[in-house]
């Protein structure tokens, strides 16, 4: 079996979160013995001047015996975040990468867009 015959067979369940330049993967796997872990992993697009681009990421591996501190922990610190600076602020640092990435969305959508020929049916 291949390594990405191995890779699909231990995906049990996936959700992605498009946050800007960054992206969040959450992956159910499963093990060989059968037991059930979770992954997140952050993907984060960098753009090179050439207009290249190549992306870096890093996962997280949970496992369920550290679901509950994991959980607890991460909901004390986020309620502390929300109770010291509130829930809808976005620093000028990420409201830029969001607004980057809704002009290279635009940018690639216009090019799309642009590359239809406009064919009447009486020219078929």
């Amino acid at each position: 079996m291949s390594e990405k015959e191995l890779m699909d067979q231990e995906e049990i369940y996936s959700k992605v979160l498009r946050a800007g330049r960054r992206t969040y993967f959450f992956d159910v796997r499963s093990t060989k013995a059968g037991d059930y872990y979770l992954t997140v992993t952050e993907s984060k697009k960098f753009t090179h001047d050439d207009g290249s681009f190549h992306y870096k990421k890093h996962k997280i591996y949970l496992y369920k015996e550290d679901f509950t501190p994991f959980k607890e922990l991460l909901n004390e610190m986020m309620d502390y975040i929300i109770e010291e600076k509130g829930e809808e602020v976005i620093s000028d640092r990420h409201q830029k990468d969001f607004k980057k990435e809704e002009r290279t969305n635009a940018v690639q959508e216009t090019t799309t867009t642009n590359s239809f020929t406009n064919v009447s049916f009486d020219d078929i």
